[in-house]
């Protein structure tokens, strides 16, 4: 991995870092610059950024979310009789083979929009995947349908880690997580809006000779070339040139940005990105990533199906969709607000963890309909939180740009293969009950459980081992000078002035 690749990495894992107060560090520049703002004025600020930036951010992940889910809604209709798939594994193929190439994107990605602008490239990856969606309604055969999936996972990978990349460029440390929280949670208001649309815009068959899943695709495929051509123009590149800031608020978000860097190094250096590849911790939080996105995705992909094979009717699947995914939203933004206000992750994602697991029980336990589908809620409120919950606690727990660089590709990237699993997690020939499907993702869950406690307990008393070091040498954090930190500024999270977000 070279250096451009890892700087591209390095905004966006500034929003990662630990939460517990490191104490100032700051030079003569820094102090001269610093923030001016009032905790009022601060407050009205950050107001204003959030109405200004989250949520058309929002709404471009819901779009993304939605073109590359939506085939889960097309499969009610007539996508598998229409193209031929008569294999067993033909449409879990078609899910598959999207997720290689949306992780093979994301670093080139991102090296695109650090060289170009976030309003420029946001809108061409926007726009190319839009293309893609609506091409897909066009398709004429399973081996097109395949082309298609691939072109669209290139189109859409750059997305995530962009605007994870761009967020940073505007909000401190620990007021990112609860952006993540509001801006991942499109993706569960694109399950929602999904069943709607697709139940409507499936009675559109026959119009220009199309079934009703073509136009699901075109229809939202062309809403998405839309929206893409006017992100270029509403999407603010940084704070030094955003149109809805005054120029002494343009002084401020600047100064309060130069005020949040640690005093941990931040250059290139491979011994750096060597610390990562060693480090245990990292492997651990890759585990559970996967063990988190591997249900994630299958929930996305398959949630009519399920339903439908609880022997709802194919009309009445794609609306039942919806009530999860709203429930979903709902602890998505919950979970991040009380996790950034509580300075905590590992209690968060460890209860999550438990909540799904008892939706997928309730899912393979019982036969009955009623059961099964309120396990469906338990299960969406249970995975859809941990996705930004978990990006953020191990970032928050990597000492040092390069390494935190390194460790959140790691996550990120291992995470994302879990769709190629999710693809075959549930199976033509396991319906209606998915007896194996829903076993696989108890697996899965509880595997992330069992590590996020395990995680839990083991930075809470390395926490607590430092503190006790600290002690015996009659210093604390506060006492702990800047010519200290500076010495141990490449050590990164193994630092004694460190402290991991437990």
């Amino acid at each position: 991995m070279d250096e451009k690749k890892l700087g591209t990495m390095d905004s966006a894992a500034q929003s990662f870092q630990s939460e517990k107060p490191l104490g100032p560090l700051r030079s003569a520049d820094s102090i001269e610059a610093g923030a001016k703002f009032t905790s009022g004025e601060t407050k009205r600020l950050l107001r204003k950024m959030d109405w200004n930036i989250v949520p058309f951010l929002a709404l471009l992940y819901l779009l993304s979310f939605l073109d590359r889910t939506n085939i889960g809604n097309a499969r009610l209709d007539t996508l598998e009789k229409d193209l031929k798939m008569t294999g067993p594994l033909d449409y879990n193929i078609a899910l598959a083979v999207f997720f290689p190439w949306y992780v093979a994107a994301e670093i080139p990605s991102n090296i695109m929009m650090k060289r170009t602008s976030p309003s420029l490239w946001l809108a061409i990856i926007m726009f190319a995947w839009g293309v893609c969606m609506t091409l897909m309604g066009l398709v004429k055969n399973y081996h097109s349908l395949l082309v298609v999936r691939m072109a669209l996972g290139l189109a859409e990978g750059g997305l995530f880690p962009g605007v994870t990349w761009y967020i940073t460029l505007w909000y401190r440390r620990h007021e990112c997580g609860f952006r993540m929280a509001l801006f991942f949670s499109a993706a569960t208001l694109a399950g929602a809006f999904g069943g709607l649309l697709a139940r409507g815009i499936t009675e559109m068959r026959g119009i220009g000779g199309r079934p009703g899943w073509a136009w699901i695709f075109i229809l939202e495929g062309l809403l998405t070339v839309l929206v893409a051509i006017v992100a270029k123009f509403v999407i603010h590149d940084s704070p030094e040139t955003a149109r809805f800031l005054t120029e002494e608020e343009k002084v401020e978000v600047k100064a309060r940005m130069k005020q949040d860097r640690n005093a941990l190094a931040d250059e290139f250096h491979s011994k750096f990105v060597t610390a990562a590849l060693k480090d245990w911790k990292i492997y651990i939080h890759m585990l559970i990533t996967i063990g988190i996105y591997t249900p994630l995705y299958s929930i996305s992909l398959f949630l009519p199906t399920i339903v439908n094979g609880m022997g709802y009717s194919k009309t009445q699947s794609q609306l039942m969709s919806v009530p999860p995914y709203v429930a979903g939203c709902i602890a998505t933004i919950a979970g991040g607000l009380l996790a950034d206000r509580y300075k905590q992750r590992g209690l968060f994602m460890i209860g999550f963890c438990a909540t799904a697991v008892v939706g997928f029980v309730m899912l393979i336990s019982t036969h009955k309909p009623a059961v099964q589908y309120v396990g469906t809620f338990f299960a969406v409120c249970g995975i859809y939180p941990n996705v930004p919950m978990g990006v953020a606690w191990n970032g928050n727990n990597i000492g040092g740009a390069t390494k935190r660089a390194v460790g959140i590709a790691m996550h990120v990237g291992f995470g994302n293969l879990g769709g190629v699993i999710a693809g075959f997690v549930y199976r033509k020939a396991d319906a209606p009950r998915y007896f194996q499907g829903h076993g696989l993702l108890i697996a899965t869950t509880t595997m992330s459980l069992c590590l996020s406690t395990f995680m839990h307990f083991y930075l809470k008393r390395e926490n607590a081992r430092r503190d006790a070091l600290m002690r015996d040498k009659g210093l604390t954090l506060e006492t702990y000078t800047d010519d200290m930190r500076t010495t141990e500024r490449e050590k990164g999270d193994d630092a004694t002035f460190f402290r991991f977000t437990i």
